[in-house]
């Protein structure tokens, strides 16, 4: 059967979830190739604090999207948008189909709506805004934003330096505010547009959250983090902070800095990790166009046939 469009799959979900044991299991039986929307395992070298799909996994099912960039240079949203437009064209010429697999929130909304604007930033303002952060750090950064939108900054994520960053750069470049700037946005197409979108959202109990993200930690911890973060550190890592301060990486690096001991390394990582399911949660609530929200237990993980999703697509 031949549909009028072709179709996307999404699995997304809270870290921990279970989304790659179920992305691979759909991919297996259903002709599927895995597109990752994880924006630390993008970066080589960036494989155990990512939870990256082992080399086994990605022999089992064609995997997009992991390993693009250099750990010392950022890779931004808009090099994501136009890799993973290429990635699905071909797929869909070969008559295979795309799935989506992340928690990402701003590289999973890139599917659903328009994240970037034409806006360009001249490398004066550039240095300009690095320099009021390296002097006066966020606080600076959020003042002189205040100042340009009259203190109206939405709901701009005021606790996340690489987003204010973003914004007080292109209100300086324009001279437009952040809602003026949203405005423009919103007249931006939909991505996306001929293809209809299957999704579905994973979460779990908190209670079972909690044991999957000790053992997550316990397990990052034993196959090698605090060592891969070293490496990564002699890369170039302390270069690119969307990278360096990522989950996980941000509390090895303070270990290593002798902030803190080892001891205390593990229960950061899971206050971190649980914070970033509670920042996930929200994100999804607003924004994720969930079709179907799906829960697995630790008595029963999810298969492939718990999607429902028509194979015939």
């Amino acid at each position: 059967m031949v549909k009028d469009c072709p179709t996307l799959y999404f699995i997304a979900g809270v870290t921990a979830s279970g989304k790659s044991a179920l992305a691979m299991d759909w991919a297996e039986k259903n002709n599927a190739e895995i597109l990752s929307c994880d924006s630390i395992a993008i970066y080589q070298g960036m494989n155990i604090g990512s939870a990256k799909p082992s080399i086994h996994d990605q022999s089992r099912v064609q995997h997009y999207g992991l390993d693009l960039e250099n750990v010392d240079k950022r890779y931004d949203i808009s090099k994501y948008l136009k890799y993973a437009k290429g990635v699905i064209t071909e797929a869909y010429k070969r008559k295979s189909r795309i799935l989506v697999v992340g928690g990402s929130g701003f590289y999973l909304r890139s599917f659903f709506s328009a994240v970037v604007d034409e806006v360009v930033v001249s490398k004066d303002i550039r240095k300009s805004v690095e320099a009021l952060y390296l002097d006066e750090g966020l606080t600076g950064l959020l003042a002189k934003l205040d100042d340009l939108n009259s203190g109206q900054l939405g709901d701009l994520d005021q606790a996340n330096p690489v987003r204010v960053i973003k914004s007080l750069e292109r209100c300086l470049a324009t001279g437009l505010t952040i809602s003026e700037l949203r405005k423009e946005f919103e007249k931006k197409p939909v991505p996306y547009l001929e293809f209809e979108k299957k999704t579905c959202l994973l979460d779990r109990s908190d209670e079972d959250l909690e044991i999957l993200i000790k053992n997550r930690t316990e397990t990052m911890l034993m196959n090698g983090l605090i060592e891969e973060t070293e490496k990564l550190l002699s890369d170039g890592l302390q270069k690119n902070y969307p990278a360096s301060s990522s989950v996980g990486y941000r509390e090895t690096i303070s270990y290593l800095r002798g902030e803190i001991n080892k001891s205390e390394l593990g229960h950061s990582i899971r206050v971190s990790t649980r914070q970033l399911v509670s920042k996930q949660r929200k994100w999804f609530r607003k924004y994720y166009l969930t079709e179907r929200l799906l829960k697995p237990s630790l008595d029963r993980e999810l298969k492939a046939e718990d999607l429902d999703w028509n194979s015939e697509t």
